[in-house]
């Protein structure tokens, strides 16, 4: 038979062992906790995440739709400058002195540009100055 005091040693070794498991258990016990805490906070911005990512994919759609509709535009214009080019050649110098002259053109700008004669450019001057806003 073991003597009283090995006994006791083998007592207070496996308490000690019982211990050291017990407090080992709560320690994992807390830390399962906080891995299931960071868990679902990470579950949550994931879901927020999804959610930004769905409005940012509607806006790259909308953005899509206004680029379509603006390049229909574009076309509309471009289509509609071809034409206005395409008219009668004898009107282009003068359409074109409107819009130098809507930009503060002189008569010397005038018949240099636009090839227009003195009176002609004299002319342009004064419709078109007559339409400005006065300052």
């Amino acid at each position: 038979m073991m003597a009283p005091w090995a006994m006791l040693l083998i007592g207070l070794g496996l308490g000690g062992l019982i211990a050291g498991l017990v407090l080992l258990g709560i320690v994992l016990r807390r830390q399962l906790h906080r891995l299931d805490a960071e868990r679902v906070r990470l579950e949550l911005r994931v879901e927020q995440l999804v959610r930004d990512l769905g409005g940012f994919r509607q806006g790259t759609v909308g953005m899509g739709e206004e680029l379509n509709v603006l390049r229909e535009q574009l076309k509309r214009l471009q289509d509609r400058q071809q034409q206005v080019e395409q008219q009668d050649p004898q009107t282009l110098p003068y359409n074109q002195a409107a819009r130098l002259v809507g930009m503060g053109a002189s008569m010397e700008d005038l018949t240099q540009a636009c090839g227009l004669s003195r009176a002609e450019a004299e002319l342009v001057l004064k419709l078109h100055a007559a339409r400005k806003p006065a300052p």
